[in-house]
């Protein structure tokens, strides 16, 4: 008895009109502890994870979004820590922007570029003023699943 295989499907050919979206969907998110440390790993892990979606170490873009994580996460550690709770860093990439979204558990300290008006010589107090000036854009909303408050920012990436 001989085995038919099935035709192999035929692909249509490219259209030079075909315009690609930039990444496709991807999406990562975990938790870490509100410490220091988490902070850091929070910007080492993200840093890892948009060079998988082709925004490659040392790239313009890839030192905005992971300075900007740094500063998100940092923020979530000093500003919205609550003692035995982590904060959530999720990353989404789709079609040309890459956002990035910090939830800590602190709902009562709420980020305002008003609060980020720091004299210039002073350390510290610019972060959100360098996640404006880094990002398209920025906002919060309060926390969908408890107590606390998600900070997100969004980069567009040209092509």
């Amino acid at each position: 008895m001989t085995s038919k295989k099935p035709p192999l499907p035929v692909r249509p050919a490219p259209s030079a009109r075909t315009t690609h979206a930039r990444f496709p969907w991807h999406q990562f998110s975990m938790r870490f502890s509100s410490t220091p440390r988490g902070a850091r790993l929070a910007r080492r892990l993200a840093g890892e994870r948009l060079d998988a979606w082709g925004i490659p170490y040392g790239s313009d873009p890839h030192d905005a979004l992971t300075l900007a994580v740094a500063e998100l996460s940092s923020n979530a550690v000093r500003h919205g820590h609550v003692s035995g709770r982590d904060f959530r860093l999720r990353l989404t990439a789709e079609g040309t922007a890459i956002r990035i979204e910090v939830t800590d558990t602190r709902g009562e300290h709420l980020p305002s570029p008003a609060a980020e008006t720091a004299p210039p010589d002073r350390d510290g107090g610019h972060g959100l003023l360098l996640v404006a000036a880094l990002t398209d854009r920025w906002g919060w909303y309060p926390s969908p699943d408890g107590p606390g408050k998600t900070v997100w920012a969004v980069l567009e990436i040209s092509p």
